[in-house]
């Protein structure tokens, strides 16, 4: 658990140093004049709804939980270490947007926006795993807890990678690919450690993708509530760790 605050720890540090140096270069670069709306589109639930899907059956289907028996039993029998690299690159495809961003290579929103985008999507899948996790009480493969279901490392890191390929698909659709290569590598590791069954997996890659695809498309409409009459208006959005504890702070200068 302490490794994870680390890892956390370093994603608010870049996150806040682009901040900074963003505010140093544009002093208006965090006004809201133009919010960019992503469309919905029925097509795009396909995905998340089928590994949502896939890993909600499993929960009762005899020939799913023999698959994530098999799966469990082949690992098993052929690794002897674990690597815990999970811990880390569930962050990993995030922190990418906000180093890209640094390197000076803008994606689709400018750093309130996008921040405010990726706090939403983290809270709607708080908001899920966290739930389904005491609810469905699943047994870990390792037999550590029961809090299996869904896996909460591959949801933020799929999360993360939904969030890189909205913010640069425009630039490159190599950048989501990486993204999503890396959230798939993360869910595979969680099975590999023997802290995960395929289905957790499966269920936590469809609560990530929908999350932040819910939040870009709800993003106009909360931008909305939270905007006042007057567009001279500047917003920041910063999140912060105290060493056990991490949140999102907002500061407003109302003119």
């Amino acid at each position: 658990m302490r490794k994870n605050h680390y890892y956390l720890a370093l994603l608010l540090i870049v996150v806040g140093t682009n901040l900074y140096a963003q505010q140093l270069a544009q002093k208006d670069s965090l006004v809201v004049k133009e919010v960019k709306k992503t469309k919905f589109n029925y097509k795009q639930l396909i995905l998340p709804v089928g590994l949502m899907s896939y890993g909600l059956i499993g929960i009762e289907s005899d020939a799913v939980q023999s698959i994530n028996t098999e799966i469990k039993e082949e690992v098993n029998e052929h690794i002897d270490k674990r690597i815990t690299i999970d811990d880390f690159a569930q962050y990993a495809p995030a922190l990418t947007v906000y180093a890209l961003n640094n390197l000076g290579l803008q994606g689709k929103h400018n750093l309130r926006d996008r921040s405010m985008i990726l706090a939403t999507s983290y809270l709607l899948l708080s908001a899920t795993v966290l739930p389904l996790k005491t609810i469905t009480k699943v047994e870990r493969p390792d037999g550590s807890s029961n809090n299996s279901f869904p896996s909460g490392h591959t949801a933020t890191a799929f999360a993360g990678a939904e969030f890189l390929w909205q913010e640069y698909k425009d630039v490159s659709i190599w950048y989501g690919i990486s993204g999503y290569l890396v959230a798939a590598g993360t869910g595979a590791f969680r099975i590999y450690n023997d802290r995960h069954w395929l289905t957790d997996v499966a269920m936590g890659a469809g609560i990530g993708i929908l999350s932040t695809k819910v939040a870009y498309w709800t993003f106009p409409y909360i931008n909305k509530l939270l905007q006042k009459k007057n567009k001279n208006n500047t917003g920041m959005i910063s999140p912060f760790y105290n060493g056990t504890q991490f949140g999102v702070g907002m500061i407003l200068n109302i003119k």
